[in-house]
């Protein structure tokens, strides 16, 4: 690599960790960045799981406040998640890599989709709880064999390409559990490193990783992931979610036309 392709694939890290801890979609700036320097996307998504995975155990490390009294929920929906994400890497290195490459670009805007109804599940799922409070309703009952179920299709995304996992996870935890939105935050970031890492540990087995962007994206995530969890604290995402949404869109737009 370059010294520019090393500069702009740490820096995109840097980015992706932090925004990974904070609302999930980082995916959605260092994919784009590898396609830009030549990496096939097969390549490119496989790479860039392997690499992200440092910057999500960091951010976790980050919130490991908020985890305190959530062993039991972390161990349930950890171990679904990574069912799921190994199914999912499974899938991605089983199928012909032109399948995904048909469709990534749905997958890509699939998850912009996300990104930009966060806020109003975020809205939504707090006026439910206020509007029980308010009623005199007991806290809504977790519901476990649902949840579980949802996480585990989750990861299968997940470990098949993984872009705004975070998103769907937060928004999942958030509709299942009554509980404050940092300690649930931090519960995604916990899953999202089981299904990222044991989707990693097949790409790597299946040798099909870019070592030396692996590592750069690695170095700049875990520094992301500290600032991510420093940040997620105090930072309202609103144009974080605006330029995540732009550049997804412009990527996807560019594969459908190739």
């Amino acid at each position: 690599m370059t010294p520019v392709e090393i500069v702009a694939i740490a820096a995109a890290g840097m980015a992706a960790g932090a925004i990974n801890t904070i609302v999930g979609s980082g995916s959605l700036l260092t994919f784009p960045t590898l396609l830009a320097f030549g990496f096939s996307p097969f390549v490119a998504n496989v790479t860039n799981t392997l690499g992200l995975v440092p910057g999500s155990f960091s951010g976790a490390i980050g919130y490991r406040r908020e985890l305190r009294g959530q062993r039991s929920r972390m161990v349930r929906l950890g171990t679904a998640g990574g069912l799921g994400g190994l199914t999912g890497a499974i899938l991605l290195t089983r199928l012909p890599e032109s399948a995904f490459e048909r469709i990534v670009p749905l997958l890509i805007l699939f998850a912009v989709a996300l990104v930009a109804i966060q806020p109003r599940l975020t809205r939504k799922m707090a006026a439910r709880r206020l509007a029980r409070s308010d009623a005199g309703h007991a806290p809504e009952r977790e519901h476990p064999v649902a949840l579980v179920f949802a996480v585990y299709l989750t990861g299968i995304y997940g470990g098949y390409f993984g872009a705004a996992q975070g998103v769907i996870l937060i928004a999942l935890l958030g509709i299942f559990i009554a509980e404050d939105l940092q300690r649930l935050n931090a519960v995604k970031n916990v899953i999202a490193v089981v299904i990222n890492s044991v989707a990693a540990v097949l790409f790597i087995a299946d040798g099909h990783v870019d070592w030396p962007a692996a590592l750069v994206l690695a170095v700049g995530a875990i520094v992301g992931g500290q600032i991510g969890a420093y940040v997620g604290r105090r930072l309202s995402p609103f144009a974080l979610r605006g330029a995540i949404m732009v550049v997804g869109t412009i990527v996807a737009v560019r594969l459908l036309i190739g």
